[in-house]
């Protein structure tokens, strides 16, 4: 049976397995946690309750709907995404197959406040180590991040790279690290380079040369994902059509990712949307 798969199990998420479990397709939702809707405490202007309701609440009645429609909900954190013919997704636990993927993981995370990462963007700083680890090959570089995502890109740059270094910004590492990458757990004051990243300088005083920066904080983020397929991205925000198709076949964003009003509304309308596209697009794949 045909597979849709869905990053983020947040209104936009559920929103979407509803519709494809009911039309009955194979549904998978990975999520870690329900995002900004699971920490509200009170919610006052969604459609149909008189009453203030918890976002968690809301949220778990959804989950539950879902999967009395048939959707499999697994709690589980997306580390990556490829596309060879069908949609491969990397998730800690292990690895999905799909024929179509949706991603609803809400809003990208901002960019480190540290001094020359805006400079350096496209110098030497990047966000993507699928798409610009063949830009860095032979060159020792730097992963920022301290978690299971920062550790699956360091591996992504690894066989390319001359080296890999893992750098925490103080944070003490939350994921085993692979043999032959380093880490240094120093807080950044820093990045040195006029045209192009040469260095990053420490608040301890010692200055490390890089010929490149990923960074990879947290967990993988919608744009993070989008990009490594090479979709459309304008700023934070994932680009899509009418249909919430972005420009790649068979993938669709829905919800906070891709701009416009953050309101749960709306986040319900294009996770049904997605899903009824995207059961359309692999019965017309099938055929």
């Amino acid at each position: 049976m045909p597979t849709i798969l869905i990053i983020g199990k947040g209104p936009a998420g559920i929103s979407a397995a509803l519709y494809s479990a009911r039309a009955n397709v194979d549904t998978i939702v990975i999520g870690r946690d329900g995002g900004a809707l699971n920490k509200a405490s009170k919610i006052e202007n969604y459609y149909g309750f008189a009453e203030p309701i918890s976002g968690e609440h809301l949220l778990s009645q959804g989950i539950a709907q879902a999967v009395n429609a048939g959707a499999k909900i697994v709690d589980d954190e997306v580390l990556g995404i490829s596309f060879d013919g069908k949609y491969n997704v990397s998730a800690k636990g292990g690895d999905y197959s799909a024929d179509a993927v949706i991603i609803a993981t809400g809003t990208s995370r901002t960019t480190p406040r540290i001094k020359g990462i805006r400079e350096l963007e496209g110098r030497g700083v990047s966000y993507c180590a699928t798409c610009d680890a063949f830009f860095f090959r032979g060159k020792d570089v730097a992963v920022m991040g301290n978690g299971e995502y920062a550790v699956h890109e360091a591996l992504e740059l690894q066989p390319v790279v001359g080296s890999v270094t893992i750098v925490t910004d103080g944070k003490p590492m939350e994921a085993a690290t692979p043999d032959g990458i380093n880490v240094i757990e120093d807080e950044i004051e820093s990045l040195i380079g006029d045209e192009v990243l040469e260095s990053i300088r420490f608040k301890n005083g010692v200055e490390k040369a890089f010929g490149g920066l990923f960074i990879a904080l947290g967990v993988a983020g919608s744009t993070d994902l989008a990009r490594k397929l090479g979709a459309y991205i304008e700023g934070n925000r994932i680009v899509v059509d009418e249909n919430m198709a972005t420009t790649l076949p068979g993938l669709y964003a829905a919800g906070d990712c891709t701009g416009g009003l953050l309101q749960i509304a709306k986040a319900v309308y294009e996770g049904a949307k997605a899903g009824t596209e995207a059961v359309k697009f692999i019965r017309g794949a099938k055929n």
